[in-house]
């Protein structure tokens, strides 16, 4: 009958957690990470309490484009996280008037908006390394069109927003 080497399986066991949680804290931080909606800012696209994939490596590859949903770092603190819209990126000009969104003066087809915008935005061009940013409920978001939060820089931004997981009746994937 063999023995067991005691100090040996406790190594391999050691080695085996080790290798678990490196590998688990590299994905968390650099491949995709799990949010919580929280508020009514980008109803009715995502609702409060949903939970959502994050990728946070295909940035790392191209720039954030229009339409795609996001999640950065709020300017003011950046302890806490805003998942918003692309409206505009780098050399656009972003405007909203009488209640409708433009984007170098043309009118952006927002079939994911409940209700017409309240209050207007000057026309302004979003500078090099930033993005315009807008809650999909319009009328409930602080955004890039608050000074609070303004164009997003790109370093703030923390990854696409690529599919809800949870509740399981609200499975989709994100544009």
């Amino acid at each position: 009958m063999a023995t067991i080497n005691w100090s040996e399986e406790i190594k391999d066991w050691a080695v085996s957690i080790l290798i678990a949680v490196a590998l688990a804290l590299f994905i968390r931080y650099f491949i995709v990470e799990l949010y919580l909606v929280e508020g009514p800012s980008m109803r009715p696209t995502l609702v409060n309490s949903e939970r959502l994939v994050v990728n946070k490596f295909i940035y790392y590859f191209r720039q954030p484009e229009r339409g795609e949903i996001l999640v950065f770092r709020y300017p003011r603190d950046p302890s806490r996280d805003f998942i918003k819209r692309v409206i505009g990126v780098a050399g656009d000009t972003i405007e909203v008037r009488q209640g409708q969104v433009y984007r170098n003066g043309e009118l952006l087809n927002e079939p994911y908006i409940l209700e017409m915008t309240r209050g207007n935005f000057p026309a302004s061009k979003v500078p090099e390394g930033h993005l315009f940013a807008m809650g999909d409920n319009r009328n409930n978001s602080e955004d890039s069109r608050s000074r609070a939060v303004g164009f997003v820089p790109l370093n703030m931004v923390k990854g696409k927003a690529m599919l809800v997981f949870w509740p399981p009746s609200q499975f989709k994937t994100l544009p």
